[in-house]
């Protein structure tokens, strides 16, 4: 019951991801349809329900453009847990600011890179310059596109990708 659902607005628009049970809440109120089920059924007494994969609500919703928060875990997954320095690969990664803060460097998404720890201490408190070193590419926000913010959950509901696709 805890899986993920994506939620579809009266448009095909993907604009959230909720759990079965809200899932199954929703379709029961008459707020949304089965669009896919990807699960299997749920067996009751007398009835079998489509467990859902997918939903779309009957009725648009207006949203405002979603924004990835900005967080350790978006970073190193903006980055692909690849140092921004070197281009190693690891799991081991820390977070740099490309302008240190005590240099007036804001935390934001254009400062704000995976680092490994041997380049996060050579470079140290210093700018790019004086460390002499060079970003692979320059930070800047992540896509705010569909395919990215709900991308994670693709693993297990690939069933998925056709609805992301395009938004």
């Amino acid at each position: 019951m805890n899986n993920s659902v994506l939620v579809l607005n009266a448009n095909f628009e993907p604009i959230n991801v909720c759990n079965v049970k809200r899932a199954f809440c929703l379709i029961w109120m008459e707020k949304a349809t089965l669009v896919a089920n990807g699960r299997g059924m749920i067996n009751t007494i007398d009835q079998q329900y489509p467990i859902p994969s997918i939903i779309r609500l009957m009725k648009m919703v207006k949203r405002p453009k979603q924004e990835v928060s900005l967080s350790r875990k978006e970073i190193f997954r903006r980055d692909q847990h690849t140092c921004q320095y070197c281009g190693k690969t690891s799991t081991n990664l820390t977070i740099d600011h490309v302008i240190p803060r005590h240099l007036g460097g804001k935390t934001s998404w254009e400062n704000l890179v995976t680092s490994c720890s041997a380049c996060n201490h050579r470079k140290g408190g210093r700018t790019l310059k004086e460390a002499n070193m060079q970003l692979l590419k320059a930070p800047k926000p992540p896509s705010r596109s569909a395919l990215y913010i709900y991308g994670h959950h693709l693993n297990a509901n690939e069933e998925w990708m056709h609805f992301l696709e395009g938004w």
